[in-house]
């Protein structure tokens, strides 16, 4: 909160997008002032509800140290080679609040996505004021509050993405055909590598097949 007390707004809110860490952490801190502990809550109203047996968040001691958890590697270089970070993204997933720190089976993610666009979360009404979208700097629709406005093999997509020093994913949902769609990598995605382009061509071909 020090570090960012005082700074100028980047731009008027609401007038255009740009995603932010903070903005999440301070929501997480919002959240805990009415509920008395977010991620309870969290668990309460959705992963029980939704039967998401499988997602944690800061609600379990050692949820980050079970053997099925996949290893993380990142090429730190940007070279082309990789190195486990498992141990360095597990910290990294447990020191933050608000922006991170879930863990989540496919299966899951893609069970929370549903629940929420399919009214069994929020209303209508409040999912629709999450739709308001936004336009980045080049005037394209970009975010809402907390969705993502994407395309995707020229279709349009909403959900989220995010990544980190050993780990990256898409969860996202199409609406001209109902599909619902999680992916996921084992790979750093805060730098730029030569692996990328790879995965990139793979994920291209992967919308293809789903799309068609």
């Amino acid at each position: 909160m020090s570090y960012i007390k005082g700074k100028p707004l980047q731009f008027e809110p609401g007038s255009k997008y740009a995603y932010c860490n903070t903005n999440y952490e301070l929501l997480a801190l919002v959240a805990d002032r009415i509920t008395g502990d977010h991620a309870r809550y969290i668990s309460e109203v959705i992963f029980k509800p939704l039967g998401l047996t499988q997602t944690f968040y800061r609600n379990e001691a050692g949820y980050l140290d079970y053997p099925h958890l996949l290893n993380a590697y990142w090429d730190r270089h940007s070279d082309g080679v990789v190195e486990n970070v498992s141990q360095m993204q597990r910290y990294n997933v447990r020191a933050l609040v608000g922006d991170d720190g879930i863990v989540a089976t496919p299966r899951d993610a893609v069970r929370f996505l549903k629940g929420l666009l399919e009214g069994e979360i929020i209303s209508r009404s409040t999912l629709g004021i999450m739709q308001e979208w936004v336009k980045d700097g080049k005037g394209d629709w970009q975010y809402g509050l907390g969705l993502d406005y994407a395309r995707f093999g020229g279709e349009i997509a909403y959900g989220h993405s995010g990544g980190g020093l050993g780990a990256g994913c898409q969860l996202y949902y199409f609406p001209s055909n109902g599909l619902y769609f999680f992916v996921g990598i084992n790979l750093g995605t805060v730098t730029d590598s030569p692996i990328h382009k790879e995965a990139e061509g793979v994920l291209e071909e992967l919308y293809r097949v789903l799309l068609r």
